[in-house]
């Protein structure tokens, strides 16, 4: 029996104009476009030479869009859903505003999905754990709420994660220990409140961990002291408590500030021979400075408000 292809021209012909009008709609969801990017998004030429569109080479299919810093005004219109074969959506550094659609969680092939810098309200899908290829997700710098989703910690192929600069409530999910391909983690600057869970201590790719100016308690080093791969750390601004012991060797980059940490410095950050920028004030560590004298890459020293000095 000979294949048919007329059929499959058809079910890609069907294809490009559920993609084309999905575009379409996403346009009419734009209140003020003062580059007029979108301004070839018309007839006269194939949606896949529209400004900011990337096609596919096998079935002109929309696998990108890519419209970052480009002063754009307007909501993410729910046909973004449409773009089955949507890979990356890059619609950071604009003034998108209302709530992040559900119908992004149709889209099972995409991978980065850029929306910071924004305006975004409303709390975050948890359907879009559909997207199960996901490799980075930046939700940072807009207006959202509500809890984190539990759900993002079975995203097994998530990378970076930055949910920061929001106004997200609750705790960090026990479940995200799970993400093992997690390199950079952001959380800070929202409203986070109780523990740091002792899963943290299985993200063994971590190298970037930012928790800063939130509510968190409870005691934290001795959950992520074998993270050896951790360069950046930031809980600044937080309650956390307890004693310092450190084996962090390529840490470049560490602020405690403003919690409640106690005991010495330890010995240790002598052999830190990486770090660069170690922040202590307002906590109460007591004892000795360590000898940090070989340390020629640090460049920022900060330990006000402290009792070091003192036994």
């Amino acid at each position: 029996m000979a294949f048919d292809h007329s059929r499959l021209a058809i079910a890609v012909n069907r294809g490009n104009e559920t993609d084309r009008q999905a575009l379409l709609k996403f346009k009419d969801g734009i209140s003020n476009d003062p580059l007029q990017i979108l301004s070839s998004w018309n007839n006269s030429i194939h949606f896949c030479q529209w400004q900011g569109v990337a096609c596919g080479r096998r079935h002109q299919r929309v696998v990108g869009l890519d419209l970052e810093s480009q002063w754009l005004t307007g909501s993410i219109t729910p046909y973004i859903g449409n773009l089955s074969f949507l890979r990356r959506l890059y619609l950071d550094n604009n003034t998108f505003m209302h709530e992040i659609p559900q119908e992004i969680g149709h889209l099972r092939r995409l991978r980065h999905l850029w929306l910071n810098n924004n305006s975004i309200t409303g709390e975050i899908p948890a359907n879009i754990t559909a997207c199960s290829d996901l490799r980075d997700i930046d939700f940072s710098y807009n207006k959202l709420e509500g809890k984190i989703p539990l759900q993002f910690g079975f995203l097994s192929s998530i990378e970076t994660l930055y949910l920061d600069h929001n106004k997200l409530i609750g705790s960090i999910p026990f479940s995200y220990g799970n993400l093992s391909s997690m390199v950079e983690l952001f959380l800070s600057s929202n409203n986070l409140s109780g523990i740091v869970p002792d899963s943290f201590g299985l993200l063994k790719n971590l190298q970037s961990l930012s928790l800063d100016a939130n509510r968190l308690s409870g005691t934290f080093f001795p959950l992520i002291h074998n993270l050896s791969s951790l360069t950046d750390l930031d809980v600044s601004q937080n309650q956390l408590k307890g004693k310092l012991p450190l084996n962090l060797p390529h840490l470049r980059y560490l602020s405690i500030a403003d919690n409640q940490f106690t005991g010495s410095l330890p010995s240790s950050l002598s052999n830190m021979s990486s770090l660069e920028y170690l922040v202590v004030d307002g906590n109460f560590l007591t004892g000795k400075m360590p000898n940090l004298q070989d340390l020629q890459k640090l460049s920022w020293l900060t330990a006000t408000g402290n009792r070091l000095g003192m036994n």
